[in-house]
């Protein structure tokens, strides 16, 4: 099976626009799978359809016929949660995977979050131990992967993101590597991706250029990068290491705006048929 490219609704945060207007460019840009960010509670601008979040006290399955009606599946849903501090994690997680599974979404991406200054690395593991046993149960359930995300100060590193993983066994917790975040890390994206290659269940295409660049090193990731193709990411390369670990998944874009999402897809496509 080929990989898919999607498009993360994060292309249209600054557009003031609804989820009915992302979901409607995405398909006419010729994505046929998105992600979706996920929200607690009512957020005022989501509401006023300022903002293309989704809130978890919709229906899911009302969620699922809207995307379904634009022609479109869901990648994956993002629920980035403080794996160290459980009373928010532990809930907003299970939620997550409840409605990720109502949508037919494969996996719920997730870091661990900021962890508290004033906590060690063993008490943030523990920690994380603690909040991964109580939500991997929910997901085997749902047969929804965790798919941990390389975004905070331990995930961003490969030694303690191996660690992360080797936390707790289980065939649904697993790999969202976010290429851009790895590297404005000061990491290597293409070794970070073949040590983990077999567990990857979906990516974060996220290409980096421009002004960013000088953050390199000094930060843990960025919310979105340029567009693919339009940076210092070798897709190809990328392609190649995925396809070798028989990965079929989808790359999911995140990029800054609803025109890095059309340079994308062309990019990408053009990088998938040579490989």
């Amino acid at each position: 099976m080929a990989m898919k490219v999607g498009l993360n609704t994060e292309a249209f945060r600054h557009a003031d626009k609804p989820l009915e207007y992302a979901l409607e460019a995405i398909r006419q840009q010729g994505y046929r799978y998105c992600e979706l960010n996920m929200l607690n509670g009512r957020d005022l601008l989501c509401e006023a359809g300022y903002y293309s979040a989704v809130s978890m006290e919709r229906d899911p399955l009302e969620v699922r016929a809207i995307v379904q009606g634009f022609g479109l599946r869901v990648s994956a849903v993002s629920a980035h949660a403080p794996m160290a501090q459980p009373e928010i994690s532990v809930p907003f997680l299970t939620r997550a995977i409840e409605f990720a599974g109502a949508l037919g979404a494969p996996c719920v991406c997730t870091d661990e979050g900021v962890v508290p200054a004033w906590m060690t690395k063993r008490q943030a593991f523990e920690i994380f131990h603690y909040t991964l046993r109580r939500v991997l149960p929910v997901a085997e359930r749902h047969k929804v992967h965790i798919a941990l995300e390389p975004h905070q100060q331990y995930s961003v590193k490969l030694k303690t993101y191996l660690e992360i993983l080797n936390l707790v066994e289980s065939p649904y917790f697993n790999c969202n590597p976010d290429t851009g975040n790895v590297f404005m890390a000061g990491g290597d994206p293409y070794a970070f991706l073949e040590a983990i290659g077999k567990r990857v269940v979906h990516v974060h295409a996220k290409d980096i250029g421009g002004v960013v660049m000088d953050e390199r090193g000094k930060v843990t990731g960025v919310p979105s990068g340029c567009a693919c193709g339009e940076g210092v990411l070798d897709w190809g390369r990328i392609a190649r290491i995925l396809g070798k670990a028989g990965f079929a998944g989808v790359l999911s874009v995140e990029c800054s705006t609803e025109e890095q999402g059309k340079t994308s897809i062309k990019h990408l496509r053009k990088v998938l048929r040579k490989k």
